[in-house]
Parts: C-alpha cells; structure tokens; sequence
C-alpha cells in the first residue's frame, strides 16, 4: 500500500480511507454471496440487499435455522463512551428486523467495563452515557419476551464467572497477535468478557446458530470467541458473523465518529440540528460550481449525503436509483441532495425520539430486558459453576 491508500481497522482504531476487499484478506473473512443475500427473510433488509453487510463467517449455519424455523439468536452490542450516533444505532436497527420477521433472540451486550479499560473517562462519566445509552436501545423497540439487555458491571454475577471460564483458554501472545500489546490488563482479559457477550446465547438457551451482526472493526473479537468455541470445551456452536462497511463520516469516506472532530448526527439532534450538520458538513460529490454540475453531474459513490440514504434512509430501491442517476446527469444538485437525506434523517430521529419519550425511567423499563435468575444460573452451570450457596 501507498502512504495515501494505507489504512487501520481495529477495534479500538479506524483511520484512512477504506480498502474493504483489502481489509477482507487481510481478516480471511468470505465475501457475502448473492445465494446467501436471498436466503435472508423476504424482504431483504436493505443493509443486506445493498452490501453495507458485505462479509461473513460461517454463516450458511445461522440462515439455514431461519429457513428451517428452527432456534437461533443474534448479538449485537453497544460501548457506552458517549451518546449514540446514526452509524452506531443501524445494527440495533437491523436486529430488531430480524426479531420481527423470525422471531429470533436478540442479546445485546453493553461493554462499559471496557469503555473505562479504553478511555480517558471516570466511571461516573461512562455511567452517566451507560443510562442514556440504554434509554436509546429501549425506544428501539425490541420485544421484551425476546430480548435481553446485559450491562456489563450490573451483570457480573454472569459476567465474570463466564469470562472466567474463557479467559483460561485464550494465551496473552494469542492477544497481542490479535490486537497487539494492550495497554493495561483489563484490555488484555476483555476478549474473554466479549466471548462472553457472543456465547452467552446457547449458555442459556441450549446450543443454537447465533450470528453477529457488526462493523468489521469488531472482527477480532469475533476470530477469538469463535477459537474458544472450536476448543469444543462447553456445548456450543462457533458464533456467525456479518460484517458491515462503516457508515461514512460527514466530513468524507471514512467512519463516522463520535469521539473525533467530524461533526456526528447524534439520535438526540432535532431537524434543525441535522439540516445544519448535513448542509455545512456533508461531503459533496458534485462538481465545484453549479454550472459545472450541471455539465458533468456528481458521483453518488462519493457523496456522503447519497451513502446516508443508500445505507439505511432510503428504503425504495427505485427512488434510490433515480436519485443516483439524477445527481450523475446533473439535473440534482449537491445542496438538493443534501436537503432530502437531511429530511429523511430527521423524520427517522422524530420516530426514535418520541419512542424514546414514552418510555419510562430505566428503574421501570429495563427490568422486563434483564436476564432472569433461572437464566443466570443456568449460564453458570453450563460453564461448570456448581452455583451452590458457599455462605
């Protein structure tokens, strides 16, 4: 690679623009294939149809469950650092889809122990984003029969001994060959608490395909739980895993970011707050003058405005396409194109926001997603805790 074309992807790094086919060798994860892409429930998500999920791992195991009616679970989860943004909310999104049309268990693992082990931030600073954050994944709307919430500290009654369990089977070279050397302990033993997060599924409810639907950043945690697992040391299949292109950055090809200085769109951003960011901030793919424009037309493929709605804000393929080949004649201009993801957006957030004000406090919501005692202990079992009282 050039110094203009180089690029890193880690879990805890993403910087430069992009090379996904590159970044799929140097993961040896498998390009999504269009069998595979109609195997999902009809209708296809367009997060599936459009390859933002472009790559998998074993995951003929986990469509085939769906297909067949049988039990499976998906995992996704959240690093409570600060508030959510569009790019962070689209696989939650995307999860409840997948609960909606086949009833699947959806887990969704809130890491902020690791968001400490990782950020310059007090543990009161990450709770206070831990309440919001979860407040957020509630108005998203998942079915509470069929949903369980994990916060990591909250949780480690479960947590701990599971990660526990795992942390044995896994060699500090193998992390530091996965992630390089990490800068404290915590970092060093978090992967075990993320083979947690993934496996916990089948801990509870038997063996089963679970998949993970998440950016491909997150890839190496995914490459060590499934190692873990194929060490057929507890009753558990190797989790799948979807991978996804990063939502771009406002400012351009990239990942969108709410700790960097590119300008984010947060779920909390009224109307007004989203045509501003997406007027002044989003990256045009037109020409430099209007007159210009016109003559030689914009390419969709670079315009962040366009990426918004290919993504996830335009659901019809027909007005998708007939904005793409508008914006390449010219006859749409960059600021209109900007001002119908920006509408598009908002009237998504308005739909996220007032869920999210009829909910109640946390002390009344989160209960009905909390794993239940029976499930606790069953997970602890199957990890081979006899969970006899010692005191």
């Amino acid at each position: 690679m050039t110094a203009e074309n180089e690029f890193t992807v880690t879990p805890y790094s993403v910087d430069g623009e992009i090379d996904y086919e590159k970044l799929l060798e140097q993961f040896g994860a498998d390009q999504l294939s269009n069998d595979q892409i109609t195997a999902f429930p009809d209708p296809v998500h367009p997060l599936v149809h459009r390859n933002v999920f472009y790559a998998e791992r074993d995951i003929d195991r986990f469509l085939s469950a769906v297909n067949t009616g049988n039990p499976h679970s998906i995992v996704t989860g959240r690093g409570p650092s600060g508030p959510i943004h569009i790019g962070h909310v689209l696989p939650f999104y995307f999860a409840k889809y997948l609960q909606e049309q086949t009833n699947a268990l959806v887990y969704i693992p809130v890491s902020d122990d690791e968001k400490y082990f990782l950020k310059e931030m007090s543990l009161e600073v990450i709770g206070a984003h831990t309440r919001e954050n979860l407040l957020d994944l509630l108005a998203v709307g998942f079915d509470p029969d069929r949903t369980r919430i994990i916060v990591d500290t909250a949780d480690g009654d479960v947590v701990y001994p599971l990660a526990t369990a795992f942390a044995k089977a896994v060699t500090q070279s193998t992390i530091e060959a996965t992630y390089g050397e990490p800068a404290n302990i915590g970092l060093s033993f978090y992967p075990a608490v993320q083979a947690t997060h993934l496996l916990l599924p089948q801990l509870i409810e038997g063996r089963h395909p679970t998949l993970v639907p998440i950016a491909i950043d997150q890839d190496p945690h995914i490459r060590i739980c499934r190692d873990i697992a194929d060490k057929q040391r507890y009753d558990v299949d190797k989790p799948s895993a979807l991978l996804s292109k990063f939502l771009p950055s406002l400012a351009g090809p990239g990942k969108m970011s709410s700790s960097d200085d590119a300008p984010s769109i947060l779920l909390s951003d009224d109307r007004e707050a989203v045509f501003e960011k997406i007027r002044a901030h989003a990256y045009s793919g037109g020409q430099s003058t209007i007159d210009e424009h016109r003559d030689l037309g914009g390419d969709p493929e670079r315009d962040t405005s366009f990426q918004f709605l290919s993504y996830f804000f335009e659901a019809d393929d027909e007005r998708l396409e007939r904005l793409a080949q508008e914006y390449r004649d010219g006859s749409l201009l960059s600021g209109e194109l900007k001002d119908i993801a920006a509408e598009n957006i908002a009237d998504f957030l308005e739909r996220h926001q007032e869920r999210r004000r009829q909910l109640g406090s946390l002390v009344d919501e989160l209960p009905a997603y909390r794993l239940t005692d029976a499930e606790r202990k069953r997970a602890r079992q199957r990890v081979g805790f006899l969970d006899e009282e010692l005191f």
